[in-house]
Order: structure tokens, then C-alpha cells, then sequence
């Protein structure tokens, strides 16, 4: 399958990730100083919120330039922040 992404689904997959991740950081907050092992999970919910972000922008690109540009570059970028 080809063609330019589904702006409003990575969108809404996006924002319900992020929620997610916000969520469980927030549960996390008051450990982030601990035993090793959950401030580690602490910091990897975050990455991942901090991540988010960017798939949530990634619609937007899309939208804007009608392209599947701003979902690759997300794609490629994304990895590399984890």
C-alpha cells in the first residue's frame, strides 16, 4: 500500500499514546528519585511521551504539504530518541 498517510488516524493513534504515556509518568512522578528499576521506567515513559510529541506533529506535516514526508522523517528520527 502505498500513498500519503491517514492524517487523522496517526493523529488520533498519537494522541492516545501520548495520553498514555502522561498518564503512567504521572503515576511514576513520586518514584522518579527511587530504586534504580523504577526511576528506569520513569525515564523511559518520558522518552516515550517526549516521542509522542513528535507523532503527534507528524499529521500535521502531512496535512500541510500533502506529502508522507513529515511521517518519514518522524519514522526515522523517532528511533534514534529512545
Amino acid at each position: 500500500m502505498t500513498g500519503i498517510p491517514e492524517a487523522m488516524i496517526m493523529g488520533s493513534i498519537g494522541l492516545l499514546a501520548l495520553a498514555a504515556n502522561v498518564t503512567s509518568d504521572l503515576i511514576l512522578l513520586r518514584f522518579r528519585n527511587g530504586e534504580a528499576n523504577v526511576r528506569s521506567v520513569w525515564l523511559c515513559r518520558r522518552n516515550d511521551a517526549c516521542g509522542n510529541n513528535a507523532v503527534v506533529l507528524a499529521p500535521t506535516g502531512v496535512v500541510a504539504t500533502g506529502t508522507a514526508w513529515p511521517d518519514l522523517a518522524v519514522a526515522a528520527i523517532k528511533p534514534a530518541c529512545s
